[in-house]
C-alpha cells in the first residue's frame, strides 16, 4: 500500500473507533469505573464474598474495556504521526512500519466493532458449552473430542479461564458429551454463534479399509445462570443420583461415589458433574449447569411463542451450519456466512477468531432484516 493508501486506511480506522466509542459510551463507563471503585473501597467488602467477588469482576472487566479503547485510540494517533514523517523524510522504513501497525490496528479495530455487536439480554454472559457426538460410530465420538478441544485452544489462545464440569467416554475413541465452562465477560454472546450441528468428513482412522466417512456433532452453549434470572425449581422437581467418577478406559477417578447426575423431572434433562472428588462441589456445579439449560429453554419458548404470532418459520439455523472437509480435500465452511478457509487443522487447534466473527455479523444483519421486514408491515 502507499502512502496515500494507507492515510485512507487510517482514517476509515478512526472513524469506525469513533462509532465504537459513541455505542459504548465511554461517559457512562466512567461513571460506572468511579461507582465500582468506590464500592470496592469500602471496607467491609468481602464480608459477601459472592458480591465482592461480583464488583471486582465487573470493575475490572469495565476497566479493561476503557484501557482498550484508548489504547487504541492513542495507537491510532502515533501511526498518523508515523505516516506523516514517513512522507516528510520518504523513508521506506518508517512506511514499512506504519504498514505493520495499521494492520495490526485494522485487526483490534474490527475484533472491538463486533463486540458492539453482541447486545443480547445474556451476550455479556459467560458460558456454558456442551458437546455430543451424533450420527457417524467412533468417528463422530472422535470428532465430537476435536471440538471439545478446539474450543478449549480458543480460549487459552484468548486467555480466557475454563472449566471442564462432565466429559463422557466413548467406548471405542473420543467422547460421547463434555459440559464446560468458559469464564469471561462477552464469551457467550460470542461462543453463541457457534451452537448448531457440525459436519466432519475425512478417511476414517476406524475403518480397516480407509474409506471417506462422514460424522456429526452437535454444539449447544448457554449463559451463566446468575442470582438476578428468575429461576425456581422445587426439590421435588429433582431426581439426584450419586455414581463413582470414572475416566477413560475404566480406570477409577477415585473411589467414592462422588459423581453426580441431576435429572430434572418435567423436562428430562439431565446434567453430570464428575470433575469434584466432594459430592457436594459435584451437585452444586451440576445445579449451576441445570439451572443455565432451564433458562435457556425458558428462553427459547419465550422466542418460539413470539415466531409463532409472527408467522416465522426461519428462527432456527438448521441442522447443520458448518462443514469441516479432510477429504478428499482440504475445506472449513460455515453455511450461513459463506466464511471458508482451505487450512481445517488450523481451525481444529483453535484459530477460530474469523468464523465467530463472520457468525455474529451475520447474525445481527439477519435481526436488522427481520426487523425491517416487521416494520414493513
Amino acid at each position: 500500500m502507499t502512502s496515500h493508501d494507507l492515510t485512507t486506511e487510517l482514517r476509515d480506522l478512526d472513524s469506525t473507533l469513533q462509532t465504537v466509542e459513541t455505542v459504548l459510551d465511554l461517559d457512562s463507563l466512567n461513571k460506572e469505573k468511579s461507582e465500582l471503585e468506590s464500592i470496592a473501597a469500602e471496607p467491609g467488602l468481602w464480608d459477601d464474598p459472592e458480591k465482592a467477588q461480583q464488583v471486582t469482576s465487573r470493575l475490572s472487566h469495565v476497566q479493561g474495556e476503557l484501557n482498550r479503547v484508548t489504547g487504541l485510540r492513542s495507537r491510532i494517533d502515533d501511526a498518523g504521526v508515523l505516516l506523516e514523517l514517513a512522507a516528510e523524510e520518504t523513508d521506506e522504513g518508517t512506511l514499512t512500519e506504519a504498514r505493520e501497525e495499521i494492520a495490526s490496528l485494522r485487526k483490534l479495530v474490527d475484533e472491538l466493532e463486533v463486540r458492539t455487536l453482541l447486545s443480547g439480554p445474556y451476550d455479556e454472559r459467560e458460558a456454558l458449552v456442551t458437546v455430543r457426538s451424533g450420527a457417524g460410530g467412533a468417528d463422530a465420538s472422535d470428532f465430537a473430542e476435536q471440538l471439545m478441544r478446539m474450543y478449549l485452544r480458543w480460549a487459552e489462545r484468548h486467555k480466557y479461564a475454563t472449566e471442564v464440569y462432565d466429559v463422557s467416554y466413548a467406548e471405542e475413541a473420543g467422547i460421547k458429551s463434555a459440559t464446560f465452562a468458559v469464564k469471561a465477560p462477552y464469551v457467550y454472546g460470542t461462543l453463541s454463534v457457534e451452537q448448531g450441528t457440525h459436519r466432519m468428513v475425512r478417511i476414517s482412522k476406524y475403518d480397516n479399509q480407509g474409506r471417506r466417512q462422514t460424522a456429526f456433532a452437535a454444539v449447544e452453549v448457554v449463559p451463566v445462570v446468575e442470582q438476578t434470572d428468575q429461576i425456581e425449581v422445587p426439590d421435588d422437581e429433582i431426581r439426584v443420583d450419586v455414581y463413582r467418577a470414572s475416566g477413560p478406559g475404566g480406570q477409577g477417578v477415585n473411589t467414592t461415589d462422588s459423581a453426580v447426575r441431576l435429572t430434572h423431572i418435567p423436562t428430562g434433562l439431565v446434567v453430570t458433574c464428575q470433575n469434584e472428588r466432594s459430592q457436594l462441589q459435584n451437585k452444586a456445579s451440576a445445579m449451576n449447569v441445570l439451572m443455565a439449560k432451564l433458562l435457556q429453554r425458558k428462553r427459547a419458548e419465550e422466542e418460539a411463542e413470539i415466531n409463532e404470532l409472527r408467522g416465522d418459520v426461519t428462527a432456527s439455523w438448521g441442522d447443520q451450519m458448518r462443514t469441516y472437509v479432510q477429504h478428499p480435500y482440504q475445506m472449513v465452511k460455515d453455511l450461513r456466512t459463506g466464511w471458508e478457509t482451505n487450512q481445517p487443522d488450523v481451525v481444529l487447534d483453535g484459530d477460530i477468531d474469523g468464523l465467530i466473527e463472520a457468525g455474529i455479523r451475520w447474525r445481527k444483519q439477519r435481526q436488522a432484516e427481520r426487523a425491517a421486514a416487521e416494520a414493513a408491515v
